[in-house]
């Protein structure tokens, strides 16, 4: 319980920081005083749309990550399949590979990334913002790890009704994967919705622009004014807890059963 509070006084805080005046937000920070809201005021959020086209960026996100995610999981599903139940030359070194992979930073990354994006002609597009990240490497493991659990009498069930692995993926597989799958849609969201630095290099118009670089717009164009930055994190914070919320069962679920843990 009280992990759970510290995590979550932050986060009262800047609900409570939206509804401020500008004057009173930084008032009592010493204190429970802060997380009191007095004079509540929606001028932030007025002014928060009134300075940027948060809305716009909020659905450009949506579009890239749906794209990656209606990509991007039949992709490393099959992978994961792949590596969980198929039998091929080399599969311990493809496995090793993605592991490999997943434990390299992004960063040590992101400038052969752009380089080849660069030369592939995709920069500043949404090719850029999808075409990376179709394949995951810890979604990979993820899918491998659920699917080690499942029970072998289903697939051995659908082979002696005639069905051949990609038959039996789609028909028995998946619809029996819907922990693992909200796992992935999960951390896929979270972790593209929060993506700053790659949208920040691989697109410059307004066009393209995401949900961070709306955000990060409201310390760099002046004036620097705390009430709508936080109003523009609370708006753009909605969209994930209702998600979560969404799934949570499934979440958990999911990622007990993959036996990652932390």
């Amino acid at each position: 319980i009280f992990v759970a509070v510290v995590f979550v006084i932050p986060l009262v805080w800047m609900i409570v920081s939206s509804l401020k005046p500008e004057v009173d937000i930084f008032k009592d920070m010493n204190s429970l005083a802060t997380l009191m809201l007095n004079n509540p005021t929606l001028e932030n959020y007025k002014e928060m749309f009134a300075r940027s086209e948060i809305v716009n960026s909020m659905l450009n996100s949506t579009f890239y990550i749906a794209m990656i995610l209606i990509i991007g999981i039949p992709v490393n599903a099959l992978a994961g399949y792949s590596l969980a139940k198929l039998n091929f030359p080399g599969k311990k070194i493809v496995l090793g590979l993605i592991i490999a992979l997943y434990i390299v930073p992004f960063e040590t990354v992101l400038l052969p990334l752009y380089l080849v994006s660069n030369g592939l002609g995709i920069t500043n597009s949404y090719l850029a913002l999808i075409l990376p990240f179709v394949g995951n490497c810890f979604n990979i493991f993820l899918f491998r790890q659920f699917f080690m659990s499942m029970p072998k009498d289903l697939e051995e069930a659908a082979s002696i009704d005639g069905c051949g692995p990609l038959k039996t993926f789609v028909r028995i597989v998946i619809p029996n994967s819907k922990p693992v799958l909200a796992t992935a849609t999960v951390l896929t969201v979270t972790t593209h919705w929060s993506d700053f630095m790659w949208p920040l290099i691989s697109v410059t118009s307004k066009e393209y622009k995401t949900v961070q670089l709306a955000i990060q717009g409201f310390f760099t164009d002046p004036p620097v004014r705390y009430g709508p930055i936080m109003a523009a994190l609370v708006f753009t914070t909605i969209p994930i807890i209702i998600l979560f919320l969404l799934l949570q069962k499934y979440y958990v679920e999911g990622i007990t059963s993959s036996g990652i843990k932390g």
